[in-house]
């Protein structure tokens, strides 16, 4: 590890990442569009420049903001109740009366076993062992296409915990959705059963919105660039310190050490602090759009990283990133787990759909799910510095390691491919997420 020993020694009794996730997560709300978001983005330019990231300026864009007004869930028979939900974010605001069916997982499978026509559509958030996870997304979406006139997103996770998630990238959806816990779940399965009629409400509002990007540069100019991304923006309903807050702070960890060990950088780096990914990685997508993708030697998403214990390397099919992730795994003597099954539900995605070689670097709770992420409990609290610093030392590493690498781009056929034998093909079409040249 030459030239990075001191800068790995002095991570480990460096506060400065607690610190700066502290000034994050004290914002509160920090949604995409939002005066928190904005007032993120300045936190994160501040912390890139006392990281030693260089050029460090704000890259804004238009987008549409989502703002939440209330919602609710009435039941007037057998007895009169409401309960608790969040609208999901991109919900319409409306009114929908109809009678609740149970589609379990929400799996398309699920859903094409039932009559959705007109009917309030419930479905988990979790989905069936031995399968990828199926997002929310397309859940919604496929219910919606199927004729359901609305969606209630049930959390697996129990604690009176209901959930929020965008329904869509970057628009207003077609129907409206809430989230609820799984306690309340547990009555609508039941109300379910009976074919109980519900009303379900919500007040929420989409204008055009201004978000922005926060970047900056490491490493020598050179003709190409790796990026090294993670969104800073965070659901409005809790302080978003594990999503994505630890992945912020772990970006800043590695940009330290690298700016403290820059003379081994064979290529320049472009650090970015991405807004908008909660609601359609619409920082990515903006980002995307304003590089040269021949000019992207890899991409580097920390969307995930520093929550928990071990750190897993989505390497999205490209076997150039996961031999190495292997190498940095190696010289650093600490085990990183690499998958190499794709998904479009990170700011790798734009990338990724382009043939950029990228690699998502997430972390395991050895639970199936967010967890306390997307609820009100992703709180500071829930955050261990020491993961933090840990993946930062191992992200410095990777990024070292890609930036004497020439990574095999991304063949469109297969990588297509990847994605059908996955079974994404008709959740992405529901979603509008599948790439119109993959037909």
């Amino acid at each position: 590890m030459d030239g990075f020993d001191a800068a790995i020694g002095r991570t480990w009794i460096d506060d400065r990442p607690g610190e700066f996730l502290t000034d994050l997560t004290a914002i509160g709300s920090r949604m995409g569009g939002s005066e928190g978001e904005a007032r993120a983005a300045d936190i994160v330019a501040d912390a890139f420049r006392d990281a030693g990231v260089r050029e460090v300026e704000q890259d804004p864009f238009e987008m549409q903001a989502w703002q939440r007004g209330d919602s609710s869930l009435r039941v007037r028979s057998p007895v009169e109740r409401e309960f608790e939900t969040i609208a999901l974010p991109y919900s319409p605001a409306g009114e929908v009366e109809g009678e609740l069916v149970d589609a379990g997982y929400g799996t398309p499978e699920e859903i094409d076993e039932l009559d959705v026509e007109g009917k309030i559509v419930v479905a988990s958030t979790t989905t069936p062992e031995g399968g990828r996870f199926i997002h929310r997304m397309e859940k919604f979406g496929y219910a919606i296409g199927q004729g359901a006139a609305a969606f209630v997103f049930v959390n697996h996770v129990p604690g009176q915990l209901p959930p929020t998630g965008s329904l869509t990238f970057g628009r207003e959806a077609e129907a409206p959705a809430v989230g609820v816990s799984k306690e309340t779940g547990a009555w609508l399965t039941e109300f379910a059963e009976d074919d109980v009629r519900v009303r379900l409400t919500v007040d929420a509002e989409t204008t055009t919105g201004r978000s922005q990007n926060v970047q900056g540069r490491l490493g020598p100019d050179t003709d190409d660039e790796l990026l090294l991304l993670a969104h800073y923006d965070g659901h409005d309903i809790a302080e978003g310190a594990l999503d994505n807050g630890c992945g912020v702070a772990t970006v800043l960890t590695a940009a330290r050490v690298l700016s403290e060990a820059e003379n081994g950088l064979d290529r320049g780096v472009r650090v970015v602090a991405v807004g908008c990914e909660e609601v359609g990685l619409l920082g990515a997508e903006h980002l995307a759009e304003s590089v040269d993708h021949d000019d992207v030697a890899a991409v580097v998403n920390v969307d995930g990283g520093g929550r928990f214990r071990d750190l897993v390397a989505l390497t999205h099919t490209s076997e150039s990133t996961g031999e190495a992730v292997e190498r940095v795994s190696e010289r650093a003597n600490h085990p990183i787990e690499v998958e190499s099954d794709p998904h479009p539900f990170s700011d790798q995605w734009p990338f990724v759909r382009a043939g950029v070689p990228s690699v998502q670097l997430h972390s395991d709770s050895g639970e199936r799910g967010r967890g306390w992420g997307h609820t009100h409990a992703d709180t500071r609290d829930k955050a261990d510095g020491r993961n933090i610093r840990e993946h930062g030392v191992l992200t410095a590493l990777l990024v070292d390691e890609l930036a004497s690498t020439d990574a095999d781009r991304l063949d469109q056929e297969e990588l297509a491919e990847a994605f059908r034998e996955l079974e994404f093909e008709t959740g992405m079409k529901a979603a509008s997420l599948w790439p119109e040249g993959w037909e």
